[in-house]
């Protein structure tokens, strides 16, 4: 691999480190089921107000030129993913699930954002690393039927949730990361989450909590709006521009890892056998899907 990919696929470890702590920290500011916190909408979309306004003076300070108008689009699908979609679904479902389950389900991740980096970018991996991404998602949604607790193959709603959680996010990562080619990456997650903000700003205001929260869920809050909904991106973009989205997306196959790994160490769930063993076997699919070839994007 070139020292550009290299360098990419390091970038993008970075940003997945982050997101990691997502699924944990909107544990923490969500609550559970008997000890409510948030609300999944004001997380989802009060973070973004936070971010948003962080962005506005990353974009002054960098005196980042208006968007083209060609750029508008694929800015709205960026922001419709990853500003709306993968939060409110996510903020919903984590106060049904443990961190450590929701973790596995970050594992289908992968596939769907290599599916929509080969639409976008015209790559075209091989059947090896299809094969690759597909086992790894097979073991995704085997796990989550296997823990939905539901009579028959059926999923839990919040397995539900948390899939089509990653559906937008990888619709998010896929533009996100095209806008990356002609803007420059940071750019990118400021101008959909400014774009955004005429909708998140009066939602957010509209479900402030009105009860007393504890200063966990504020600090689960914080992260989420600085570093999930904002600095990862810094990293992840960069990442996905420089070492191409379809090979980057594989190092997402970690995430559901380094997800578990927060979640005991931050929450103190129990990680049993039978989880772990799907993990570690997602994981596994990466060390040899990032080996299977990618062939280069066809200009446009």
């Amino acid at each position: 691999m070139s020292p550009e990919t290299n360098k990419g696929l390091m970038l993008g470890l970075v940003g997945v480190t982050i997101f990691a702590l997502t699924l944990p920290m909107t544990r923490l500011a969500v609550g559970t089921v008997d000890a409510p916190q948030m609300s999944g909408v004001f997380i989802a979309l009060g973070r973004a107000v936070v971010a948003a306004v962080l962005s506005i003076f990353f974009l002054l300070a960098t005196r980042a030129p208006w968007p083209a108008r060609e750029q508008l689009a694929p800015l709205l699908f960026t922001a419709a993913g990853v500003v709306f979609g993968f939060p409110l679904f996510t903020s919903v479902a984590m106060r049904y699930v443990e961190a450590v389950h929701a973790a596995v389900i970050v594992g289908v991740l992968p596939l769907a954002t290599a599916a929509v980096g080969a639409l976008l970018h015209r790559q075209r991996p091989s059947l090896g690393f299809w094969g690759c991404a597909a086992i790894g998602s097979a073991l995704v949604v085997g796990f989550a039927v296997l823990r939905s607790g539901q009579s028959g193959l059926s999923l839990h709603p919040a397995d539900a949730l948390l899939l089509a959680a990653m559906a937008c996010a990888a619709v998010g990562y896929g533009y996100g990361a095209r806008l990356s080619q002609g803007m420059r990456a940071e750019h990118v997650i400021c101008w959909a989450l400014v774009i955004s903000l005429p909708l998140t700003l009066p939602v957010t205001l509209f479900t402030w909590p009105t009860h007393e929260l504890q200063a966990s869920a504020w600090w689960g809050f914080a992260y989420t709006a600085v570093f999930s909904m904002w600095l990862g991106f810094f990293a992840w973009y960069r990442g996905l521009a420089l070492g191409g989205t379809v090979r980057v997306s594989q190092v997402q196959l970690v995430q559901p890892f380094l997800g578990m790994l927060f979640a005991v160490l931050l929450l103190g769930e129990r990680l049993d056998l039978v989880t772990l063993g799907f993990a570690l076997a997602v994981i596994a699919t990466v060390f040899v899907g990032k080996r299977m070839p990618v062939r280069a994007s066809v200009p446009d």
